[in-house]
């Protein structure tokens, strides 16, 4: 949700960022007019209820003889003040349902368009040449006997595979160092619910126009989750959160996550790329509003320190303000160089909620002692997940089928230097 009072205050901000979404902005009217409503409604409740108690003071002095007419009258304003109450709180709805139309407003510089619209802000690493033609990820990978599309298939449907033997073993590899690079930046581990409440997916705002991208478990009312962000920012709802020394909160959650894959009807149908199920490692964190754009830069140093340590050219872009999602004020994506498709792949993501999904899940800190409560601000971040291997299996490579396991993952795999085909 976005902050009432830039809505009140600013109205002509939140439709230019709705217009760089290309959202339409009479959501901001919408939501003007509603809160016009409510604050309306509100008021004649108040003063309807301010009615009713000094009637029933003067009830209560009246005589035997008056008093059965004024409890008529009482019972006909408590009639009154009920239907005014009922009046008001639907209006508050309809005013939460208004405002919550409203995407995140982007911040300064953020390009304006939709997915094709990015800026890069620059490229890193050295591209990958080889003197033999390239095999792709699946094709190493099932020289390898790390990955299984046919059985996978054979047992959940398309989109779906198993990893094994080296395959399982990268995998684990590379989200424990994924892990431990977390760590050593003072993340706290977490293993999170993969099943969340209907008002946890709302409040971090994925039930939006990507609904159809989330499986839903309609006889428990319960929502697969993308990325343990959703978990992680439904852990402290409800709550007033006091930061450390070091300024915020900070988790690192591990979990498998799910997606639909609705509308990507013949798109990466070969392989790991886009699948139904995966392992992520996702850093959250919570911290002062004033911070919040230092920190969506930590996080982002983090995952190209991951990346460059692994020997894998990518590229950093400014997602443009259509392709950010509901939450986010600002998205940075970084992209690996895929030698068999001659392309940057997304592989991580980091963005910057401000406060928008704190205000929906209603998650305050104090910024001073005794003063009023204000809304946190969330990030979030993508150290490793499974997609990882398409770029380090193809980039790593060598004529024969072989893969050279990058330095740093090295003793998560027992010593393993090469990965060495099977057949």
């Amino acid at each position: 949700m976005i902050d009432p009072a830039l809505l009140r205050e600013n109205p002509e901000a939140v439709k230019q960022s709705q217009i760089a979404r290309g959202s339409s902005p009479d959501t901001v009217d919408a939501a003007i007019a509603a809160e016009a409503s409510r604050r309306e409604a509100l008021t004649a409740f108040e003063e309807l209820r301010a009615e009713q108690n000094a009637f029933g003071k003067t009830v209560a002095k009246a005589s035997k003889e008056d008093k059965p007419a004024l409890v008529a009258q009482a019972k006909e304003l408590a009639g009154r003040v009920k239907e005014a109450q009922a009046a008001a709180t639907e209006a508050e709805q309809a005013y939460r349902a208004a405002v919550d139309r409203i995407e995140n407003v982007v911040l300064d510089g953020v390009p304006v368009g939709g997915e094709e619209n990015f800026v890069t802000l620059r490229e890193v690493g050295e591209i990958p040449s080889f003197d033999f033609t390239p095999r792709d990820h699946l094709e190493l990978g099932e020289m390898l006997g790390a990955i299984d599309m046919e059985r996978g298939a054979k047992v959940s449907g398309s989109r779906f595979y198993f990893l094994k033997g080296v395959g399982a073993r990268l995998e684990l590899a590379l989200m424990n160092y994924a892990l431990a690079t977390a760590l050593e930046n003072d993340f706290t581990p977490m293993i999170t619910p993969t099943l969340v409440r209907p008002e946890v997916m709302a409040g971090t705002g994925f039930l939006g126009e990507h609904s159809d991208e989330i499986y839903h478990l309609g006889e428990d009312d319960l929502y697969l989750v993308g990325t343990s962000e959703v978990a992680l920012a439904g852990y402290h709802q409800d709550e007033i959160l006091t930061f450390p020394e070091s300024g915020s909160v900070k988790y690192a959650g591990w979990s498998t996550c799910y997606r639909r894959e609705a509308g990507s009807h013949g798109k990466d149908t070969r392989g790991i790329i886009r699948v139904h199920q995966f392992n992520k490692l996702e850093m959250f964190v919570y911290c002062d509003p004033a911070q919040a754009e230092q920190e969506h830069e930590r996080l982002l140093a983090l995952e190209e320190r991951m990346l460059s340590s692994l020997g894998l050219a990518y590229r950093v872009i400014d997602v443009a303000a259509g392709d950010l999602g509901s939450s986010a004020a600002r998205k940075y994506d970084t992209e690996a160089w895929v030698p068999t498709q001659g392309a940057y792949r997304e592989l991580t993501s980091t963005s910057n909620c401000t406060t928008y999904q704190a205000r929906r899940l209603d998650i305050r800190h104090r910024p001073e002692e005794g003063g009023r409560t204000q809304p946190v601000a969330t990030l979030n971040g993508t150290l490793a997940t499974t997609r990882w291997i398409v770029a380090l299996l193809e980039t790593h490579q060598q004529a024969d089928g072989s893969v050279v396991v990058p330095a740093p993952l090295r003793p998560y795999l027992g010593g393993l230097e090469v990965l060495e085909p099977i057949r």
